[in-house]
């Protein structure tokens, strides 16, 4: 709910008559949301509130762009522990790469417009998952770099095994 206020609960049910559509959105997001459907699979465009839809329409494709930075920065966390805590290497870390390589996969597959702002979230990613292998290893800051050392090719298909 892209910069709605929160519901305090003292509404219920469906919106005055002589109310604006955009309040309906403030006051009852779940059933501004259905009435949006309806009108725009019954093609009644004067009755949607453009504003508010497309802000939402915005705020879901920000939500998946969060979904590809989250599975990087989970697949880079584990590729650094891996590169940085030799002796700790395991199968089960291996795995987890492998796993985490799917949910990638997965995100990129159900959304190919991402594929153009990978290097972009790669980035991002880059800097939280530096942070918390930072955190996890106990090893100076100094070890990690500040940039991503790894392409994008590298974290898609480099073979770790143990």
């Amino acid at each position: 709910m892209a910069g709605r206020a929160k519901d305090n609960g003292n509404h219920v049910g469906l919106a005055p008559p002589d109310e604006p559509v955009r309040a309906a959105y403030m006051r009852d997001f779940y059933s501004w949301l259905m009435d949006q459907a309806r009108h725009v699979r019954e093609g009644q465009w004067n009755a949607v509130d453009r504003e508010n839809l497309a802000e939402e329409i915005e705020s879901l494709g920000r939500e998946q762009f969060n979904k590809l930075e989250s599975a990087l920065r989970v697949l880079l966390l584990h590729i650094l522990k891996w590169d940085h805590q030799p002796s700790r290497r395991s199968r089960s870390w291996a795995i987890s790469i492998r796993q985490q390589r799917l949910e990638l996969e997965d995100v990129l597959t159900d959304n190919p417009g991402l594929k153009s702002r990978i290097a972009e979230a790669l980035a991002r990613a880059y800097r939280k998952a530096r942070l918390q292998a930072i955190k996890e290893t106990r090893l100076k800051e100094t070890r990690f770099p500040e940039k991503s050392p790894y392409s994008f090719d590298e974290i898609e298909t480099r073979k770790f095994e143990r």
